[in-house]
């Protein structure tokens, strides 16, 4: 029965070290500059188009709005969950901004239909076990896996327009690269607050399927 107790317990503490592994200083990211911590990741390849890069599994804070316009939903979901972080949960407790925030965009929607836009926050390293629930029911907690990305980089601020240019271009440069990848949805990520003006950072993301391609430059 000892055995047993401290066997549960070892996973328990393993489960634990694993959730906090790669949600460190933002010191340890060239992207991170306005929060304490970032989720960190292990880069795999890279082209001169995108990067393939490995994630582990972490918690998130979530919620999800309904919109005709890329921009209005986001702006009506980062609100929400700004408002989580900032007291509205059951401890009444304030919790650190991280770094990035994501958006999962459904890649079918026509310019005529709404669409549901996913938003949320990375949970930071002292919550990812064990969160405040959230006082408002449109937010809730998202477990993202460990999952291999394809990852595109650009600056100036993340609105419908770039977003949907660079995702674009990235679906075609893995399509010309005839690697497999998730074609229903990709994130868009940001990591800088409005108030920066200089050197933004953002990012898409498409979800590798199987082994990830990653072409040697000619």
């Amino acid at each position: 029965m000892k055995k047993r107790v401290y066997f549960a317990g070892l996973i328990g503490l393993l489960l634990f070290l694993t959730a906090e592994a790669r949600i460190g200083n933002s010191s340890e990211s060239p992207f991170c500059t306005e929060t304490k911590e970032c989720l960190l990741y292990d880069l795999l390849c890279q082209t001169d188009d995108y990067e393939v890069r490995h994630y582990d599994a972490a918690k998130w804070v979530t919620t999800d709005e309904e919109s005709y316009v890329f921009d209005k939903a986001t702006y009506t979901a980062f609100m929400r969950l700004f408002k989580y972080i900032n007291g509205s949960n059951n401890d009444g407790v304030k919790i650190d901004m991280t770094a990035p925030v994501i958006i999962k965009v459904q890649e079918k929607k026509r310019i005529w239909q709404s669409a549901i836009y996913t938003l949320s926050f990375l949970l930071p390293s002292a919550y990812q076990n064990d969160p405040p629930q959230p006082t408002d029911n449109k937010v809730y907690f998202t477990d993202l896996p460990d999952m291999k990305v394809y990852a595109r980089t650009y600056g100036g601020y993340m609105v419908s327009l770039t977003t949907a240019y660079n995702s674009m271009q990235l679906k075609k440069q893995l399509d010309r690269a005839q690697a497999s990848y998730n074609t229903e949805y990709y994130y868009a990520v940001g990591y800088d607050s409005p108030m920066k003006i200089m050197n933004r950072h953002n990012e898409v993301w498409y979800i590798a399927e199987g082994e990830p391609v990653c072409p040697s430059s000619p």
